[in-house]
């Protein structure tokens, strides 16, 4: 396997260069099979850099005929994505700046958010794509999990949660469309509403999760899942997405998230009360390290 950013290399496809070349990702392709590495220190925040990139390596890839499956997975055995930057909260502007690519959606993606189409692009990538989970994933960390086609975690752990009531606002990067058809209603509202952190156990009952596997063996069973999937002739997997899709929410997922998107316009940009709680919480260290362990605590501490 070539680690594209140890080495600077970068791969040649069938018809054009494809660079993978990031501060904020890892990629490496092996036998059909791009391995990317989340690796933004200190706690995978997605922040402009990494947003930013994620779009830009969603756009490569997806016309890259030598990938046909995509495993994301985390630097950090702590975080795998700790959660959207709070700046975003301080400074809705910002958000609003971020990079905005044709990324080769169909649709008008007018209506939506930066973080709502980068899970839109993810969840119509051609590839199988597959998340690798340990750590905690909150808010979009666990909304970019979702895009994807499946999730396997490591067992005792992998935690997961939807915090964003605790700020003050509702999920705005799509969980409110990816939750209810994987878990059913209710659970998604007790997931969303109640803001509290699961763990993979539960997470796997609730249908949030394929599997919950030993630590120790779910490198093994992810690797050889993909590589199966990988030596399948490209029609198969086309075919297998298309006909799976058209039973799920694929072809709804656009119309869905320009509703979340009003949705979340009734809380965000949130009033001022909310917004001095969030300083507050940043500033009582929210985001290091330390703070991220225990997030809702910290949030809570604020209200």
């Amino acid at each position: 396997m070539t680690d594209v950013r140890a080495c600077g290399q970068r791969f040649h496809g069938e018809k054009d260069e494809m660079p993978y070349d990031y501060a904020g990702l890892r990629v490496a392709i092996d036998a059909g099979v791009a391995h990317v590495t989340l690796d933004n220190p200190p706690v995978n925040m997605l922040d402009t850099t990494l947003i930013n990139e994620l779009h830009d390596f969603v756009g490569a890839v997806r016309e890259d005929e030598r990938v046909r499956v995509i495993v994301l997975q985390s630097a950090d055995p702590d975080f795998f994505v700790a959660h959207v930057d709070l700046g975003f909260m301080l400074t809705p502007e910002t958000f609003a700046e971020l990079a905005n690519p044709a990324a080769g959606t169909d649709g008008d993606e007018s209506l939506i958010n930066p973080m709502q189409k980068l899970v839109l692009r993810l969840h119509t990538l051609p590839q199988v794509t597959i998340a690798k989970l340990a750590g905690r994933l909150r808010g979009g960390g666990n909304e970019l999990a979702m895009a994807l086609d499946m999730r396997f975690a490591a067992a005792g752990r992998t935690w997961l949660a939807q915090p964003e009531t605790r700020m003050g606002i509702i999920p705005g990067g799509g969980a409110t469309q990816l939750l209810p058809p994987l878990m059913g209603r209710a659970r998604a509202l007790e997931v969303i509403l109640g803001g509290n952190l699961f763990d993979a156990e539960t997470a796997e009952r609730y249908g949030w999760i394929n599997r919950a596997l030993p630590a120790e063996e779910l490198d093994d069973f992810v690797g050889t899942l993909a590589r199966r999937i990988a030596a399948l002739r490209p029609e198969q997997i086309t075919a297998a997405k298309a006909a799976v899709g058209a039973a799920a929410i694929s072809g709804r997922l656009l119309e869905g998230l320009g509703e979340e998107s009003k949705a979340l316009g009734g809380v965000y940009p949130a009033p001022d009360a909310v917004v001095e709680r969030i300083r507050a919480a940043v500033a009582a260290g929210a985001q290091t390290r330390e703070g991220e362990l225990d997030l809702e605590a910290s949030l809570d501490r604020t209200v």
